[in-house]
This record gives structure tokens, sequence and C-alpha cells, in this order.
């Protein structure tokens, strides 16, 4: 006969088995070593926002491909990143900046897919209003220099400066700002069907200076997903000013440690 204690102990017994297949499930995903890295950008840049990133991962003999979204719908920028990953010959490290967050999220249930890597990125669950939650926390000042032309929208050459591009060298940051991507009107209204976090391990860097992405919700964010996280002194743009701490946390989601100096 099975009396409170004893019922009370099996209970407690089977979720802590349930805690350690869940725990040695996410384990066994993160021992896969990757030899592939795709990088998807953010709103308001391209791919080539991440050339000191690729270097340095390049470096440490791993290969690296940027994604270059059309920034025209959720959609389509998932549709660029699958394309991508098509072509990947193995495991694969899917990493993230900023608006790419989304993206990955939905593209990274792909089974190519071994991590995720957010950087300053948004992460929403499978059909989230993700505006209604950022309101909840600082709004950041990037939000009033974004200006909006012909279902268009970009950030003013103030605000990418000195919002956006934060802690970038002046004379490398006007050029950012003359190749910025320019976003469709209606993409940040999109909403994912899945969250590919809440299946693969994951890894986040929070930017500690974002003045884009309030650090405060990068953090939630961040631990929401129970995301291995670092936190960088940094700008929106920390793939260009510390892209040395991204390649490590890459190499890191990768399975091999920290890269090459």
């Amino acid at each position: 006969m099975i009396n409170r204690r004893t019922f009370t102990a099996s209970l407690v017994a089977g979720g802590a088995i349930a805690l350690l297949d869940r725990s040695s499930k996410v384990q066994a995903q993160a021992a896969v070593t990757a030899r592939n890295v795709v990088l998807v950008h953010g709103a308001y840049a391209d791919g080539s926002s991440w050339s000191e990133v690729i270097r340095r991962l390049q470096q440490a003999g791993l290969e690296a491909t940027a994604v270059q979204n059309p920034l025209t719908s959720l959609a389509d920028d998932v549709a660029a990143t699958r394309h991508v990953l098509a072509l990947q010959d193995g495991p694969t490290v899917l990493v993230g900046h900023s608006w790419a967050g989304t993206v990955i999220s939905e593209a990274g249930v792909d089974p190519k897919v071994s991590a995720l890597v957010y950087v300053a990125a948004r992460a929403p669950d499978a059909g989230e209003d993700y505006t209604a939650l950022a309101k909840k926390f600082p709004t950041p000042p990037a939000n009033a220099g974004i200006v909006h032309s012909g279902g268009f929208a970009q950030l003013t050459e103030e605000a990418f400066l000195r919002d956006f591009a934060g802690g970038v060298d002046p004379a490398k940051a006007r050029v950012l700002y003359a190749v910025q991507g320019r976003i469709a009107d209606t993409l940040f209204t999109s909403r994912t069907t899945v969250a590919a976090w809440r299946s693969k391990p994951s890894w986040y860097a929070v930017s500690t200076q974002d003045r884009t992405t309030a650090p405060e919700l990068q953090r939630f964010l961040a631990n929401r997903m129970k995301a291995n996280t670092i936190e960088l002194e940094a700008s929106h743009l920390s793939i260009i000013t510390h892209p040395q701490e991204i390649a490590d946390l890459i190499l890191n989601a990768a399975g091999l440690g920290r890269s090459k100096k």
C-alpha cells in the first residue's frame, strides 16, 4: 500500500528523473561538434557586419557563411537562411544578431542546426507579440531615429552613429550607415510559428551599453531560454566592437572552445 509519504517521494523522484532526462538531452545536443557556422544579420545592416567575426572563425578552421537577408518579411528572411543552411554539409551553429534572432528562432529547427547563438538579439516564443513584450522594458533611444518612406524604414544618420553603432570607429560607422539594410515597414509585426531555442542548446551575448535593444530585455530573453550567457560592455554592434568575444562564444557553441587570436 502506498502512503502519502511514499507517494510524495515518488512524485519528487519522477520529477527529478524528468528534469535529468531534459538536462541530458540538452547536454547531448550541446556535445555535437560543428564545423559550419551560418551568420544572420539584423535590421539596418547587411552580411558584411560579420566580417571581423568571420575572419576569426576562419582562423579557427570553421566554415563560415553570412546570409544576405532581404529584410522584406520574416518569411523572406527565413527562406534566405534556409537556403544557406541547405548548403551546409554537417552540424551547423546558427547565429543571429538583433532582428535575426527572430529569424533563427524560426529557421533553427532545421535538423542541421546543432546550436543557436543570439547576439543582442530578439528571441520570441512561438506566436508571441514581441512588440508588446518589448514595451514592458525601457524604450531604447534608437527607436526615435526610425524614419519611414515608401513602405520601408531606416535609421537617421544621427541615430545610426550614436545609438546603433556606438563605440564603432566613426569613419567605419559612416560606411556601415551607407550600406544599412532598409527594412519593410511591416517587418517587426511578424510572428514566429516555432521557437527553436526551446529544443536547441542556446548561447546569448548581452550588450550592456545597447541603445537599440534594451539590455534588460536581452537579459530576460537569455534567462527565459536558459542560455549560456555572457555580458559585453558594448553597444548594439558588439559583432564589430568585440569580434573576438563573439567568435569565442560561437566556438563554444560549436564545441570547439576558444578561437585563435
